[in-house]
């Protein structure tokens, strides 16, 4: 079966994943179905069979795991692919524990997905082929039991004392002897001296009919001068069906047994696939170790094993350092041969007994059962995995140098499950890598705090975005000339139902790295779009929304259409929004960036550097986007007048903004005195806590009312305005 003939279905909710993944199989030859949400992969499934679904958790009303509950009621035959953005090992468990084949986390690698999807498509075709074939020799022992020398099979006949009164020709291609060979011959010639018990039965048969023996597995031997098809293993596997032998079989009295007839089929490729297909359930195929399955399976054992005998034993988690940079500048290719000399090396550290397991990506499991000594034992072959590691790998010319993090979790001091073990050392493994990396700790108590710590940040983002916990404050932007509002910036904030107030450092950061932004940042963007859309049809004067715009955020590829879209339902001018964006953003990847920036330009919107100074600062950017407006950083606005270097970078970025025709913002403006020296220079506009802390929208809307609208007592303290009353 081709590629083409397997039926794949991808489900998430997300239409844009759907799209890049189907268009990804595509691209290798591989058409697929989609289905938005549980619910409709659901029919999807009672429609039609599939060979693999590629499957996210985190989907509303009809979950995953769901999903995976109606496959297995329904008894479905296909594997399961979990592709999810939810990282927790609990998450990869569960998904492990109700079927699936595999569990990658987003963002994926293309080339571990590829392969993964190629790995069970090809044991689910392997399956059906085996079922096949299966399927067709019961039809060929039906159809062609007694055809004798054209049989493939082995066909013969013993008299009453088991000795071969015929076998015919195939007997010669399959074990080497010459038929004549045998005639004479009793039966325990040809068999393997494991399988005499079973044979005794088989050979000697006398029922008939339905009572007689069927199918039954043993092995012949192969003779040992020959040059026989299976001489390497010196024994060939039969499923072997015999029958008695009568004269005057109708006439019981009269009844005289004359022997055995039987027939022995060679299951050698059958065995083969099952081997095959067993090897690749429990085995990682790029570098043969155990996989996380098997590795369940032997600790699970293990475990049992220790308990009763009142023994120690360890799991160890390793997790490679500086893999990924390896594999990102050099290839997969380079990396997939990494990965195997790695796992050489890791194998000369393990004991006979012990349990190296590829657990998935550059992370490797090692589990050490009966320890003896307590933690020296798992030191020592601790420090040797560091010591075999030092030594550099040469691949392609390349010297590559990785070292391992490795976290230690002890049964039962760590845990008496096998998910606690394995979680534990998990936990220690990070405690390594936040210290450095390259070396290796045991698991304790105190190491657990932050890992759920990070645990229910986590959770707490998802449900703040489901429960409509964030909400927004907007810091006004003044015209320092005429203290009117001109622009407020957007800024997003968390009121925990049970913990209050959760500050933007405590929950942003962490939003960064493990890409959960994206979905705060377009919460921010619909939001405050939809507030500026309230001010507009109130009536309010026109002003500019500034929104910051992260990394991950513009990284996406329909970031563009999803921002104009936006404009388009909420029926706002493109000049009424700016997008703040750091230098770092725009560096990162220049030519992706200035590609969407000037999309965003020329339908209007506005683009402003923030934290301008403390980043590259290059003219040379600056030339070629599209920038409006450049945000001074408020560490230099601070430092105004303590020192001479403090204001003539202020200085350099307003007259560079100036000759550039750029319109320039000063952020953190707090005294009277800061605010004078920016009047001096010609700095367009300023925020700060001068003008008033960032306030809600009906604050905002208020201060807009008002005839000319400004920040109330701001024309006390900016230069050269005349007086208004509030």
């Amino acid at each position: 079966m081709s590629s083409n003939e397997q039926h794949i279905l991808i489900v998430d909710d997300d239409p844009v994943v759907l799209k890049s993944l189907k268009d990804l199989l595509a691209i290798r030859g591989l058409d697929a179905d989609t289905a938005i949400g549980g619910r409709e992969a659901i029919v999807c499934l009672d429609q039609k069979d599939y060979d693999l679904v590629l499957l996210d958790l985190q989907m509303p009303y009809v979950n995953g795991h769901d999903v995976m509950t109606h496959i297995r009621q329904q008894n479905m035959d296909l594997s399961v692919i979990i592709v999810s953005g939810e990282t927790s090992f609990d998450a990869a468990r569960d998904a492990c524990s109700q079927g699936a084949y595999d569990f990658l986390r987003k963002p994926y690698a293309t080339d571990e997905l590829i392969i993964t999807i190629n790995n069970a498509l090809k044991e689910k075709q392997l399956a059906k082929k085996n079922q096949l074939m299966q399927d067709q020799l019961r039809e060929s022992e039906r159809l062609h039991r007694y055809l004798v020398n054209t049989s493939p099979d082995i066909i013969y006949i013993l008299d009453p004392e088991g000795n071969f009164t015929f076998i015919n020709e195939r007997i010669e291609s399959l074990l080497g002897y010459d038929a004549s060979e045998l005639i004479g011959k009793h039966y325990t010639l040809l068999v393997h001296n494991d399988d005499a018990e079973v044979a005794r039965y088989v050979f000697n048969e006398r029922r008939v009919g339905d009572r007689a023996s069927r199918n039954v597995e043993l092995r012949l031997k192969c003779k040992d001068d020959n040059t026989a098809r299976f001489f390497e293993t010196r024994a060939l596997p039969i499923e072997l069906s015999s029958m008695g032998i009568y004269k005057n079989e109708e006439n019981p009295k009269k009844r005289t047994y004359l022997g055995t007839y039987g027939v022995a089929r060679d299951i050698t490729e059958r065995k083969l696939a099952e081997e095959t297909i067993n090897f690749q359930a429990y085995h990682d195929l790029l570098t043969n170790l155990p996989n996380r399955a098997l590795l369940r399976d032997r600790l699970s054992l293990a475990i049992t094993q220790a308990k009763r005998e009142e023994e120690m034993l360890a799991v160890m988690f390793l997790d490679l350092d500086r893999f990924k940079n390896i594999n990102d500048s050099l290839g997969h290719v380079i990396g997939d041969e990494l990965l195997q000399q790695v796992s050489t090396r890791l194998k000369s550290c393990v004991r006979e007994g012990d349990t190296l397991a590829r657990f998935g990506g550059d992370e490797f499991t090692l589990l050490l059962p009966k320890i003896t000594k307590g933690q020296e034992d798992i030191r020592k072959i601790a420090e040797k995995i560091n010591d075999v590691l030092r030594d550099p790998f040469t691949i392609d010319d390349n010297e590559l140098y990785v070292s391992a993090s490795i976290g230690i979790s002890i049964y039962p001091r760590d845990g008496t499950n096998m998910d606690n073990l394995i979680k534990h050392a998990d936990i220690a493994m990070y405690h390594v890598k936040d210290k450095g990396k390259n070396g290796y700790q045991f698991y304790s108590d105190d190491m657990t705090t932050p890992y759920f710590q990070n645990l229910s940040l986590e959770t707490g983002i998802h449900k703040a975005l489901d429960n409509d916990e964030f909400h927004l404050m907007y810091q006004p932007q003044i015209n320092i000339k005429s203290g009117e509002i001109v622009g407020v910036e957007a800024l997003v904030r968390w009121e925990h139902p049970e913990h209050g107030p959760i500050t933007p450092a405590e929950f942003i950061p962490f939003a960064e790295e493990t890409g959960m932004i994206v979905d705060i940042g377009h919460w921010v963007l619909r939001n405050a779009c939809a507030e500026l859309k309230r001010w507009r049809d109130a009536g309010l004067p026109e002003i500019r929304m500034s929104i910051n715009m992260s990394a991950r955020q513009l990284a996406e590829k329909d970031i563009v259409k999803r921002i104009s879209n936006m404009l388009k339902d909420y029926g706002i001018p493109g000049h009424c929004i700016e997008l703040e964006i750091t230098e770092n953003t725009i560096m990162s990847e220049m030519d992706s960036v200035i590609h969407k920036l000037k999309e965003l330009s020329r339908k209007g919107v506005n683009i402003a550097i923030d934290d301008f100074g403390t980043g590259y600062s290059s003219l040379s950017y600056l030339h070629k986007l599209p920038i409006q407006t450049l945000k001074i950083d408020r560490a230099f606005i601070k430092e105004l007048n303590m020192n001479n270097s403090g204001n003539s970078i202020i200085n350099t970025i307003v007259a560079m903004a100036k000759g550039l025709d750029l319109n320039v913002i000063a952020e953190g403006v707090e005294t009277q005195q800061q605010l004078d020296y920016l009047h001096e220079i010609d700095c367009h506009e300023a925020q700060g806590f001068l003008f008033g802390k960032p306030l809600p929208a009906d604050v905002i809307s208020q201060l807009l009312i008002q005839d000319p609208y400004s920040i109330p007592g701001a024309e006390n303290g900016i230069p050269n305005s005349r007086h208004r009353t509030h």
